[in-house]
């Protein structure tokens, strides 16, 4: 198994106390900052105290702790759902979207708010369907073919686009609909509840179970398919299980916060630097660093250009794609150094 010579310098449990402890300054800045600045004991009083009638603990129990709990839960479950991605088909470079989830929920999504433009509380529901049915779908076309890598890509690539095409014609014939879908397809944390949350957590907590109770697996996966058939593990059934996972993974997190990029591609990336590829240290490493950085985006998403505020999912990809560029063009140097 591969590892990680950064993280052999580190002690593995300072190692995600530092991760832990980052994941509570963040989510202790998403509580506090905003265009309406509230002091850390007020929001300790409103979340120990309850609803006092002023309006930092109204701002701080009805707006903020549900957006909070919405970007660590779609952090985590994004950033798991790319490192099982990333793990399974040997690819550093893989995403959810690899598996059909964003092509799938965007085209639920783009439906739902055409047929039913006053049913906005029907999208969460619709996108995680639709996430679900294209991944199912590729798994499906992959599993007929022999389930290996290339085949899972392809299959990735070719659903996406075509449900992309159909997601096109939507909004040529219903452009009503784009004003709806608009939010969904940016990504946005915007007039979330603790009540919406509460299906998406449900699933998210099974996968993540289910992902965590898979170690094994993925790292026999990770050593190769002739070498995991040898040892005894279905490798074909074991990538279609995994897969699943983190199609229900990600297709949860999408329900609710919208077609959000980077998270399931940068998180697992940089947590597989110090971690190495073995899955037990890597998956709750990304969960929390998904978390964490999301929480941040997030943040800045309300901060940096208060009054007015930037879905997050344009301030990820602001952050994201530059740092992903210098990330891919430092691996390159190393490597012809």
């Amino acid at each position: 198994m591969k590892s990680s010579p950064v993280y052999s310098m580190l002690n593995k449990r300072r190692f995600f106390i530092a991760l832990a402890a980052l994941l509570l300054l963040a989510a202790a800045a998403s509580l506090a900052l905003g265009p309406v600045g509230i002091a850390p004991w007020d929001v300790i009083a409103a979340l120990f105290s309850g609803a006092d009638g002023s309006t930092e603990a109204r701002i701080v129990l009805y707006a903020r702790l549900p957006r909070a709990a919405g970007c660590v839960l779609a952090g985590a479950a994004l950033a798991v759902s790319g490192a099982l991605t990333q793990s399974v088909l040997a690819n550093p470079l893989a995403a959810p979207s690899t598996i059909g989830v964003n092509s799938g929920a965007g085209l639920a999504a783009a439906l739902c708010c055409a047929i039913a433009p006053g049913a906005l509380a029907m999208v969460p529901l619709a996108a995680f369907a639709g996430a679900m049915a294209a991944a199912l779908l590729v798994l499906f076309i992959a599993e007929r073919t022999g389930a290996a890598k290339i085949t899972l890509v392809l299959a990735g690539v070719a659903i996406a686009n075509i449900l992309s095409a159909c997601v096109d014609a939507v909004v040529t014939f219903a452009p009503d609909a784009l004003n709806a879908y608009s939010d969904f397809r940016i990504g946005s944390l915007d007039n979330l509840t603790l009540g919406r949350l509460a299906a998406p957590a449900a699933v998210t907590a099974l996968a993540l179970l289910a992902a965590f109770l898979m170690t094994n697996e993925l790292d026999l996966l990770m050593l190769g398919a002739e070498t995991a058939e040898s040892l005894g593990l279905n490798a074909a059934r074991a990538r279609i299980a995994l897969l699943a996972v983190a199609a229900a993974l990600a297709g949860a997190a999408v329900s609710f916060a919208g077609l959000l990029g980077f998270i399931g591609l940068i998180a697992p990336h940089i947590m597989r630097r110090f971690t190495g590829d073995e899955a037990r240290y890597l998956l709750p490493a990304s969960a929390l660093f998904g978390a964490a950085l999301l929480l941040v985006c997030d943040t800045a998403s309300r901060v940096l250009f208060a009054p007015y505020e930037l879905p997050v999912g344009i301030t990820l990809s602001l952050a994201g794609g530059p740092f992903f560029i210098w990330l891919l063009l430092r691996q390159r140097k190393g490597r012809t150094a």
